[in-house]
């Protein structure tokens, strides 16, 4: 017998039934549906089948106050079949499955499009840190944390756990839902922050700019800073006022530095700094300093043909030329006939010229009779 409705269409008695069959869902089958019921210890979702479908008690305990506001009677949501009948007859959902479900193709997502994302490190062992994805829990492995941490690029157990808490930035290079595994980078998502931050201060930095920076490499021509995403080189002679033979005398890899830009190679991607450049000059204020005629204390630090450098006694190290006229009132061939390298000497300042930052200095002048009422002088005042 077929049943008539007003507009003239029959159908069958027991198609209804015949609908709600096609409608059963599956074991993990993701559905949306309507929260019709929410107690303490019952939450009822409507998914469009013959029953609502419950969510087991063991997962309700889990649920702390906000997701219980989202499970507030009324709001749509998404739910993981886990049982299409258990023992009593119910359909089992779960509403934790369903978020680990688009957690993961979130995951995928992320691995295709290599976009950078921002977590939170939740805890660590001895191959790296735990960090999450929704509910997801990544693994960042050491190799994969970023080296510019930890200066000995092999973090200790210590030194991980001072990262818990932290957020990082990384990217998935891995995916694996059957075996639960999810593998992160950070290095990988520094590499590209660095070049996005490269190539907006290489847009924006000019001359003159100051920056603080950080020593991430010594040379024996100079130290390389980051400067915040840009490494840029500080040549030996740009280190310090002071003759530097070796910047480690003076830096070690992560000192905090402040430095000034020389010049930018926009072509090559290079940036010369200067330390030096935002410390005192000695030269502009040499005639405070020093006057013609002084006797001072110095050590001998280079030989030439044409005479000896010689070290002044002060905080800047400026250095002064003993002329090989001024070795000795008699005839040298060479200066080491006179002194010899590291040899302590007094000697008498001759000629400042601070345009030329040039000191003269000389050896056969200090008991010079031309000075000799001066020295007296001096020694009386001391």
């Amino acid at each position: 017998m077929l049943m008539q409705t007003d507009a003239g269409d029959t159908s069958h008695p027991m198609e209804y039934l015949l609908e709600e069959e096609l409608n059963l869902p599956a074991v993990g089958e993701i559905r949306t549906g309507w929260v019709v019921e929410n107690r303490s210890n019952l939450i009822l979702i409507d998914i469009g089948a013959k029953s609502e479908g419950i969510i087991d008690n063991e997962e309700l305990s889990s649920f702390d106050k906000e997701t219980r506001t989202k499970l507030a009677v009324g709001n749509e949501v998404a739910v993981y079949i886990s049982n299409i009948e258990d023992q009593d007859g119910n359909i089992i959902v779960s509403y934790n499955r369903a978020l680990e479900d688009r957690d993961w193709q979130l995951a995928n997502g992320l691995l295709e499009s290599q976009d950078i994302y921002k977590t939170q490190v939740i805890g660590c062992n001895r191959g790296g840190l735990l960090v999450s994805l929704g509910l997801l829990r990544g693994f960042l492995p050491n190799s994969q944390i970023n080296p510019r941490r930890f200066a000995n690029r092999r973090p200790t157990n210590e030194q991980l756990q001072k990262l818990i808490n932290e957020t990082v930035s990384v990217k998935v290079i891995e995916v694996d839902q059957e075996r639960n595994r999810l593998i992160m980078s950070e290095r990988a998502a520094s590499k590209e922050i660095r070049e996005e931050r490269r190539a907006r201060l290489l847009e924006e930095i000019q001359e003159g700019d100051e920056y603080d920076g950080r020593v991430i490499n010594l040379t024996n021509y100079g130290a390389f800073v980051d400067i915040g995403g840009v490494e840029g080189l500080v040549h030996l002679s740009e280190l310090s006022w002071k003759r530097v033979s070796n910047p480690g005398d003076i830096l070690k890899v992560g000192d905090d530095v402040q430095v000034s830009v020389l010049s930018i190679d926009q072509d090559r991607q290079r940036i010369a700094l200067s330390i030096k450049r935002l410390e005192p000059d000695p030269w502009t204020m040499i005639d405070e300093l020093y006057e013609e005629g002084q006797l001072l204390e110095a050590k001998v630090t280079r030989l030439t043909k044409f005479g000896a450098f010689a070290r002044l006694n002060d905080q800047y190290g400026l250095e002064g030329l003993i002329h090989i006229s001024e070795l000795s009132d008699g005839h040298v061939e060479h200066p080491r006939e006179v002194v010899k390298s590291s040899e302590n000497v007094m000697v008498r300042v001759i000629r400042i010229d601070a345009d030329q930052r040039q000191l003269g200095l000389s050896l056969k002048q200090v008991a010079s009779a031309e000075y000799l009422e001066a020295d007296f002088s001096l020694l009386a005042t001391e």
